[in-house]
């Protein structure tokens, strides 16, 4: 009889004589559904002379099946609590040589490198397929917030520190600091990485540089399982003195020319309402004496 924990021992036997064993990386992220591939390209199969096993082929633990079909039944009886109720077989392709595995909600416990092995029972039992599986977890982070000195003020040569933040990712990430004019890497004054009760990470870094007119940094938040990397930049570009005076005599220019406007415009209204008020004391006193004379 063939029992679930001596698949290690039997599939390397049967892996020397009868067939290769095919490896795959996947990657999902945390609380998705994960698709782990098992796939037989050979003849039609019979489900009933079937056994498929999947288990977690990196573990010693003393429960390692995750789940088993035996003669086109699912069986549950030696699954893994872990797994129960968290793992389905696409009944409509085994028999097509499909036998993947969709394992739902993963989390970061299900990180494991797993092995599926199919039985074929006729005039006895062989295997006929076996492909391990390595699941990698991973989450995104959020755009980071990159917070610096107030722009355009006079901090040259003053020491002043940038702060960098990201939240809700997964594995924990790498994180560079750049100068911008010269795509230099600095070294950051401090950096911490927090976990979350949903296995998620938050990371907050400082850097502290001396000022100058012209700074450009960069905080880049890199997850090399996503193979994302999300930065945030900074840039001070202070104006020189000239620019500035410049700036302020214009300014002063535009003031003084709007007011002159201003006065114009008033005398102008003052004498539209002193040539109206002209006009209608004559039209009143003529109606006056045409009146007076038809008496």
């Amino acid at each position: 009889m063939f029992f679930p924990h001596s698949l290690p021992f039997l599939s390397f036997s049967f892996n020397l004589l009868v067939v290769a064993l095919e490896e795959k990386i996947i990657v999902s992220k945390l609380g998705d559904n994960a698709t782990l591939s098992c796939i037989y390209r050979g003849r039609e199969l019979r489900l009933k002379n079937l056994r498929v096993y999947w288990q977690i082929a990196d573990d010693q633990e003393e429960c390692s099946v995750v789940h088993a079909l035996i003669s086109g039944q699912d069986n549950e009886s030696e699954q893994c609590i872990h797994f129960k109720n968290r793992t389905q077989l696409f009944w409509d392709r085994l028999e097509k040589g499909d036998f993947s595995l969709l394992l739902l909600n993963v989390s970061q416990s299900d990180e494991h490198t797993y092995k599926c092995v199919v039985l074929e029972k006729t005039e006895y039992t062989r295997v006929i397929h076996q492909a391990e599986v390595v699941l990698s977890l991973a989450a995104s982070y959020s755009q980071p917030i990159l917070s610096g000195p107030i722009r355009n003020s006079d901090s040259t040569g003053e020491e002043v520190t940038f702060s960098c933040r990201s939240d809700n990712g997964y594995p924990e990430p790498n994180v560079y600091w750049i100068n911008k004019t010269d795509n230099s890497h600095l070294p950051p004054s401090e950096l911490k990485i927090t976990p979350h009760t949903d296995g998620t990470y938050s990371v907050f870094s400082t850097l502290k540089v001396k000022g100058n007119s012209n700074m450009q940094i960069e905080c880049s938040i890199e997850n090399k399982i996503l193979r994302e990397n999300l930065s945030a930049n900074y840039t001070q570009q202070k104006q020189s003195n000239s620019s500035s005076t410049e700036s302020h005599k214009n300014l002063e220019k535009n003031g003084r020319g709007a007011q002159a406007a201003g006065i114009v415009s008033i005398v102008i209204l003052i004498g539209l309402l002193a040539v109206l008020t002209c006009w209608l004391w004559r039209r009143r006193s003529s109606k006056h004496v045409s009146y007076t004379g038809n008496e």
